[in-house]
């Protein structure tokens, strides 16, 4: 498992909101849904998408952006049409004066916009729920990015825009699954510019030590690991593995683990199903305890509250 793969093997996309949006200018339409990530990509004519700071984006077709939330930013045929459509939480759609416009711009399944035959068909794909095992990858992400064809060149997005508008058995899980790839897809692209910066523990991946280290500690955190045992497994000395593990991911081993338990932990507690023990065992802490201990250290609040603050599965 490895940081990419980590981003989405929690909440990632279950049931995730995809859309093909399509458009004829003038049209504007102001995003305020509080959505963690939102993926959009253009398979027809042209958009722009305009943070409320830093520079608006271009997007021509085969062009893919990326927008971190929790942000508001719009999205339009030109940067200067005002907004006459807003997007709020809990998939709502309305004018500035409250009209809801869900069903008046209903074009089909999965489609929505101001014209059937609009020149613009920008594909669309949110992941609604805020995901803690992501959030290391999250925070290296600009507010807004975006990659033209020419350097993401990917099959993909012909195969997302004619699975988007299908209602067949199991639709959703296809559709959540095309939109792992693409974002991964997109990441990878993004951080293997020459130009990017990508962070320290992205790099330290490919290190033959540190990178074997980072994998065995995310892939079997509930193991009873140390920087012996980390060191034994990779090849080195104890002293060597804890010095180049702290240059390149910028904190020790032990530390690092810790962190990644409780973000699996806080990401586990999304589901009522699963009871404190039972967590805490499978993110390597003895006893339901002694994770309450850790995270409330870490965290300054008990699983508890966490449950019932976060939204659950």
């Amino acid at each position: 498992m490895d940081a990419l793969v980590s981003l989405l093997d929690g909440p990632r996309a279950r049931g995730a909101f995809l859309l093909r949006v399509v458009m004829e200018p003038p049209w504007s339409v102001r995003i305020e849904d509080r959505a963690p990530l939102c993926v959009m990509t253009m398979a027809r004519g042209e958009a722009w998408v305009v943070p409320d700071e830093g520079e608006a984006v271009r997007l021509r077709p085969g062009d893919v952006a990326i927008a971190r939330g929790p942000d508001p930013y719009t999205v339009a045929d030109d940067p200067a049409t005002a907004p006459r459509a807003w997007i709020l939480p809990g998939e709502v759609c309305r004018t500035a004066d409250g009209v809801d416009l869900a069903e008046t711009m209903a074009l089909g399944v999965r489609t929505w916009g101001n014209s059937p035959d609009g020149s613009a068909t920008m594909l669309i794909g949110t992941y609604q729920l805020d995901g803690e095992i992501g959030g290391r990858l999250l925070d290296a992400l600009p507010p807004l990015l975006a990659l033209d064809r020419e350097m993401w060149d990917c099959p993909l997005m012909p195969w997302l825009g004619e699975e988007i508008v299908k209602d067949e058995p199991g639709q959703e899980a296809v559709l959540d699954r095309l939109l792992d790839l693409l974002l991964i897809s997109v990441l990878r692209a993004w951080f293997a510019r020459p130009e990017a910066r990508a962070p320290g523990w992205y790099l330290a991946l490919g290190d033959p030590v540190v990178g074997r280290a980072l994998r065995l500690l995310q892939s079997n955190p509930a193991h009873p690991w140390t920087v012996a045992g980390l060191a034994a497994e990779t090849g080195v000395s104890r002293a060597a593995l804890a010095r180049r593990f702290t240059e390149l991911v910028g904190e020790p081993p032990m530390a690092y683990l810790t962190g990644w338990r409780l973000a699996l932990a806080a990401d586990l507690l999304r589901d009522p199903e699963h009871t404190l023990a039972a967590v805490a065992r499978r993110v390597g802490y003895g006893s339901a305890f002694a994770l309450s201990a850790a995270f409330k250290r870490e965290r300054g609040l008990s699983p508890r509250a966490h449950r019932e603050v976060t939204p659950q599965h």
